[in-house]
């Protein structure tokens, strides 16, 4: 489960970082993070403590609870493995 919700929130990021036209570098830079951290925290290779969290929500101009709930959209919108469409 905490590995679907690491893929969630990295798409989160990513959908976010493109609608701004931002590269990785680009918001590595404003949320003070280094870019190939951030390209895990994409890829969804590992979980973000929440204070990163709430850095990328702050850099991407978005709530917090904003974010979490634009992840939980996603996981809605992707059925789970093995469920019948």
């Amino acid at each position: 489960m905490s590995q679907a919700l690491s893929a969630r929130f990295g798409l989160a990021v990513r959908q976010l970082r493109d609608a701004q036209g931002w590269s990785q570098e680009e918001l590595a830079l404003r949320a003070d993070l280094n870019r190939s951290y951030l390209g895990e925290i994409e890829r969804g290779c590992v979980m973000p403590s929440l204070a990163t969290v709430a850095k990328l929500a702050q850099a991407l101009d978005v709530s917090l609870p904003g974010l979490l709930v634009r992840c939980e959209m996603l996981q809605q919108a992707v059925p789970s493995r093995g469920m019948a469409v």
